[in-house]
This record gives structure tokens, C-alpha cells and sequence, in this order.
């Protein structure tokens, strides 16, 4: 325990620890993307709520949201051990210094991205994750989604999220690779593409939910309210 305690003091430990989580998370992102693509059946909703309500009543879903739950924090607290130990090692600025020549813009605000979509995260659970769990009774996980993606501001900032997600996912994953030791010539350009299944298709995937929500029925309503004239 005590050599596990003091691996995880160590920089290369944060590191590890938060690369793993990150890459974790990512995985989660993946599942949690296929279920909700059910959005886009078309049966009003009833293959989304049968999906919500499975993932409800699982037990092994239930432990998992314990192990996410972990994940999150574990990623949260090395991430930011790691920013504040790169902030204070140094005790002087370098006297010339082109941050933007020496960093991609990704990679300079992986703290500011984080702390955007930590905070949308919250909101997203509030929305979603605590009705379905406290409300009594419990809503229609589809009503839900249609009642938050019907309104325009929640929709903007969703997409705005999504869009700093991407940007944290792509320096994030290149740096996990790095740090594990799996980004090399010979492996770099399926390291790319794998990468870009998680910063690019994987936010982009999430963002068409509310862009089509949205559109859908605003379009609905003006037909209706054409049609009514």
C-alpha cells in the first residue's frame, strides 16, 4: 500500500493514473453514444426508454455508475495535481517565451476545457441523470430529452461543451498514449485515427442529438402552426 501511495505522489504517477482514467472515460463515451443513438429510432421514444430503464435496473450497471463515478474523480484530482505541480515548477518565467509557438491551443488550455465540460457535466446530470433516479414518479427518459433539447439555450451550450470536449479529448488522448509509452513512428497514424474516433465522431455524434431535436421541432410546430391558419 505504501509503495502504491507514494507511485501515486510521484509525477509519473499522476500522469499514469489520469491517463488511465481519461482513456477509461473514453470508453464510457463510446457505450454511452450507441444508447443514445436510439434517440434517432423513430418509435416516439420507446426503444430509448426500454434502453434507460435496462440500464436502470441492472445491477452490474449500477456498480459500474460507482466505478465511473471514481474514474471521474480520479481523472478530475490527477489533472489538476498535475496542472498546479507544471504551474509551480518553475520558479522564474522564462525571460522569452512564445507560448503559442511551442504548444498547440488544445494542449495550452486542457485545464480550462476541463473545468468547461466538468461544469456541463453537473448540468447534464441534473437534467437527465437525477430525475430519472429521484423524481417520483419517474419521467419518460425520451420526454426528457425532448423537453432540454427544445430549448435553444441549452442547446447552444451543449454544442459550445461538446465542441471544448473535443479540443480536451484531442490533446488528452495523444498525451495518454505519450505517457504510456504506446506513441511511436510506426504506430503514430493508427494512434491518429483512433484518436479521432474519440475527439471528432464521438462529440460529433453527441452534438447531432440536439441540433436534431431542436430543428425537428421547431420545424414541427411551424407546420402545425401553418396548418392551423
Amino acid at each position: 500500500m505504501n509503495r502504491l501511495v507514494a507511485f501515486y505522489q510521484s509525477s509519473i504517477g499522476k500522469k499514469i493514473t489520469m491517463s488511465l482514467t481519461g482513456l477509461f472515460l473514453c470508453t464510457f463515451l463510446v457505450e454511452h453514444l450507441v444508447g443514445n443513438l436510439l434517440l434517432f429510432v423513430g418509435d416516439g421514444g420507446e426503444s430509448f426508454d426500454a434502453y434507460s430503464e435496462f440500464m436502470a435496473g441492472n445491477f452490474v450497471i449500477r456498480t459500474i455508475e460507482f466505478v465511473l463515478l471514481f474514474g471521474f474523480l480520479g481523472h478530475i484530482v490527477s489533472g489538476y495535481l498535475v496542472w498546479r505541480k507544471n504551474r509551480t515548477s518553475r520558479s522564474t518565467d522564462y525571460e522569452v517565451y512564445r507560448l503559442n509557438e511551442n504548444s498547440p491551443i488544445w494542449s495550452r488550455n486542457t485545464m480550462l476545457t476541463g473545468s468547461i465540460v466538468f461544469i456541463f457535466l453537473v448540468i447534464h446530470l441534473r437534467t437527465f441523470f437525477l430525475p430519472l433516479r429521484f423524481d417520483d414518479p419517474t419521467p419518460s427518459p425520451y420526454f426528457l430529452v425532448v423537453q432540454a433539447f427544445t430549448n435553444g439555450w441549452y442547446c447552444a451550450f451543449y454544442v459550445f461543451a461538446l465542441i471544448l470536449l473535443a479540443y480536451h479529448l484531442r490533446h488528452g488522448f495523444q498525451a495518454a498514449m505519450q505517457t504510456l509509452g504506446l506513441r511511436n513512428s510506426r504506430y503514430e497514424g493508427l494512434i491518429n485515427a483512433i484518436g479521432a474516433i474519440f475527439w471528432l465522431l464521438i462529440p460529433l455524434g453527441f452534438a447531432s442529438m440536439p441540433i436534431y431535436f431542436y430543428f425537428f421541432h421547431t420545424m414541427s410546430n411551424a407546420a402545425m402552426a401553418l396548418g392551423a391558419l
